[in-house]
Parts: structure tokens; sequence; C-alpha cells
């Protein structure tokens, strides 16, 4: 299936989107808006020496875990979602942004003692000049995580795989890590996981774990410099972690694969321009799980992920990965 360039034939790539349509992802994650407001600056205030930006539109976008949901959905497979959002505006906002494209919201708790989740960026003539977050970082209540854990049990019925995202604002404490891995393991479905630094260590024998370069050294306490050390960090995680695949994601070079068997693949990255790297994370697991779910090997489920990534990273701002995306990045 795959060439010896990493290029895919179209007809067998229609054939694997063809098969998510039946496939049934379950995602359990922080939840977030990604906020956009867009203006232009003509004058610095005078009460500091900062630019003012006159606010002309502002957009609101599906973000952090809810931007894995969106590819998924993108990519006509069906998300069932498991998460929690304030009380608040931007609950409803994110809760009518899920519903325009008919995802299920049963299983998302409102909590009324933190935020909803918002990564507000301002740009003035297409330029960022300032990120705000509003946020809460402390791990949920023992009463939330209980509602949770009630939930993983009737979100996985019937799944065809388990996605599980962390931004580490507080959703994925350690028992919900475990319950997770354990009920999708009980069911036999793949679980890929997209950790970041907080409990990098509590997802044990998940199918497939996808660091990025940064998160493994900072979680191992390790310097990498070439692809040696590389091995040696990837190895100890193997000691550590246990899961079938490791998939260890290096910016503009691509990524790596390692699996127990001392195997080791390198797929190149495939963006042909970069404009924005935000979201290709969520892109790369999001296609990569999908990939699973149909049957497909590791790697070919890699190259096609990382296709999917090159595509989201061609387009300003934080977009999910289409068929067609795939398909014009799959034939360059």
């Amino acid at each position: 299936m795959i060439l010896s360039n990493h290029k895919i034939d179209k007809n067998k790539l229609l054939s694997i989107f063809e098969g998510f349509k039946e496939k049934k992802i379950a995602v359990i994650g922080d939840l977030m808006i990604d906020h956009y407001l867009w203006g232009q600056v003509e004058r610095i205030s005078p009460e500091a020496p900062v630019p003012i930006v006159d606010i002309y539109k502002q957009d609101f976008c599906l973000g952090g875990a809810a931007n894995v949901v969106n590819n998924i959905i993108s990519l006509k497979a069906m998300p069932v979602v498991i998460g929690l959002i304030g009380d608040d505006n931007y609950s409803e906002i994110l809760l009518s942004l899920f519903k325009e494209k008919n995802i299920r919201t049963d299983f998302i708790i409102k909590d009324n003692s933190r935020p909803t989740t918002v990564k507000s960026r301002i740009f003035a003539s297409a330029q960022q000049v300032m990120r705000y977050d509003q946020e809460q970082k402390n791990d949920i209540s023992e009463c939330i995580e209980n509602s949770i854990l009630k939930n993983i049990d009737s979100a996985l019925e019937n799944a065809d795989a388990l996605l599980i995202e962390d931004y580490n604002k507080g959703l994925l404490t350690s028992k919900i890590i475990r319950k997770a891995i354990y009920k999708a393991n009980e069911l036999k479905i793949p679980v890929t996981v997209d950790p970041k630094f907080k409990n990098f260590f509590e997802y044990q024998y998940c199918t497939v774990f996808k660091p990025n370069f940064n998160e493994l050294q900072k979680n191992l306490n390790i310097e990498i410099l070439d692809d040696e050390s590389l091995n040696v960090a990837a190895y100890e995680l193997f000691k550590r972690i246990n899961p079938d695949h490791l998939i260890i994601t290096l910016g503009e070079k691509g990524l790596k694969i390692f699996d127990k068997n001392n195997n080791v693949s390198h797929i190149p990255t495939f963006a042909k321009e970069v404009f924005d790297v935000s979201g290709a994370g969520d892109t790369v697991i999001s296609v990569l799980t999908l990939c699973l779910s149909v049957g497909l090997d590791i790697k070919t489920s890699a190259i096609i992920a990382n296709h999917a990534a090159g595509a989201v990273c061609g387009k300003r701002g934080i977009h999910p990965a289409t068929v067609n995306d795939i398909l014009c990045t799959s034939r360059r």
C-alpha cells in the first residue's frame, strides 16, 4: 500500500476513509474553545507602550480535545465525547458548536466550580499580537471524578477505539486514566494517548503513546542530542509505560515509531509550507486512531496521520483535516 516515498494509492486511501464512516471513537480529554479576535492597530495606548487593537470580528472554534473530536467528525466517523466544561457562557458556545456538527454531548459534565477553558488570540493585520487564557488546572473534585468514571463505562459501549487527549487541565486524574485504559483493554479496542507532562507515566498498557520531543526530554529528565540518545529514551519509556507502540513527534523532522521488538521507523514531515503548527498534534492522534480502528498497521497509520498533519500545517489557525486535504498532501 505504501510506496517507497511514502505516497499512498488514491483508491486505497479512499477505501480506508470509507471504512471510517462505520467507526465509533470514544474521546476523553480537556475540551477547550479557541477564540480568535481580529482587528487593526492605528495607534499606541496613552496608558502604556502597547498597541490599541480595534476588534472588528471574533470567531469561536473547537480546541484541545474538542479539536480532536472535530478531526474525527471531519473524516465522517462518530466521536463520543467524555469531558468537562464550566457552567458559563463559553460552555454554551462549545455545546452549540458540537450540536451544529451533530456531535453527542450527553457524556460532557458541567462543573460550576471552574470555567470552560478558553484560549483567546488577538490578531492585528494577520499578525498575532497577544494570547490570553481562561482556565483552571487543578484536579477535578472527587464528585466530578466519580461522574466521569461512570460515563467511561457507558461511552465505551460498542466503541471501536479510545483516544485520550491530555492538556493537563485537571480532568485526567490517575484514577480516570487507569480506568479508561483498563476498560478499553477489556473490550479489546485500541487505546491511543496524546500526553502532556502531569501523569505522564500513568498511561500504562496503552496501544500507542505519542509524546512530542520536548515532553519526552522533560519527563525522562534527559537531554536527547542524536538518534542514539533518542533510542535510549524511547526504550526507557517502554520500560516505564509498556505501550504496544511509541510514536515520538519531532516537529519539522516528522516522527519516529518504536515497538517492543526494537524496530524503529522514521516518517518524514509532509508539510509543503508551514503557516501554523497549531492543532497538528491533534490531527496526528485523531487520524492515527481512526486508521487503527479499521485494522491498519502502525506504520501505515502513522504515514496517513502525518500526511493529515502536513495538510493542516499549511493553513492559518486550527482546522480539522479533511479527506481532500489528505489526498492532496499524499500526492505531493
